[in-house]
């Protein structure tokens, strides 16, 4: 069976949620989640940085890292340049990647320093972080690697898509995180559990309460 949208979607954003489900991108998940809105901030930045990554990584993987066959061709391979019989997926894919990443990552940086510093001054080290989130990182590896068609993976427009929903699943687990922080801080938390002690007990709560979608309509992620 062929993966499609709807597949994709629950499992990305519910059943494999890349925060709660998979552990990944802690870092961003607990150092802006103190405020709502830089929580919205910092999820709008992570969904458009997975999006893109997912399509150029792709195209990466598919065009220059793959050898050439009977599918498709090495563009490196056209322009002359010597081909290893399995393609550079071992040499360079992880090198590739980074950079392609840290391309978005910095004109993500760009844009938010000139029309929203204010924004840009409350994600601080959070945001050139993206670049090493290992979250990003990892939809491009399942994008290329992890689905029924391991030697090709995903193609583009579903690699893309599946960025996106990998975005809003990190945004959805970021905007819970923070409105869970918000609440706590009008109570009186015991001193031992203020700060990042009672964010770590609710990420495990919530992360508990994720398990319940697992083989949602019988989809797994």
């Amino acid at each position: 069976m062929d993966v499609g949208y709807v597949e994709l979607a629950i499992g990305s954003i519910l059943i494999s949620n890349f925060v709660l489900a998979k552990f990944l991108g802690f870092c961003p998940f607990f150092g802006v989640t103190r405020k709502m809105s830089d929580s919205i901030g910092m999820g709008l930045a992570v969904v458009f940085v997975m999006t893109l990554a997912s399509a150029a990584t792709t195209l990466v993987y598919r065009n220059l890292l793959l050898p050439t066959t009977p599918q498709h061709t090495n563009l490196l391979g056209l322009l002359g340049l010597p081909v290893p019989e399995g393609g550079y997926v071992l040499i360079l894919k992880t090198i590739s990647y980074i950079l392609v990443i840290a391309v978005l990552v910095q004109f993500v940086e760009m844009v938010l320093r000139k029309s929203v510093p204010a924004l840009y001054r409350a994600l601080g080290i959070y945001l050139p972080l993206i670049t090493t989130n290992c979250a990003v990182f990892g939809v491009a590896l399942l994008n290329t690697e992890a689905w029924r068609d391991p030697a090709n993976g995903l193609p583009v427009h579903l690699a893309a898509f599946n960025g996106f929903c990998g975005g809003l699943g990190f945004m959805l687990a970021m905007l819970l995180m923070s409105s869970i922080r918000e609440r706590l801080a009008e109570y009186r938390v015991p001193k031992s559990l203020q700060g990042l002690p009672i964010a770590f007990i609710s990420a495990g709560l919530m992360a508990l309460a994720f398990m319940g979608f697992t083989k949602l309509f019988g989809i797994t992620g």
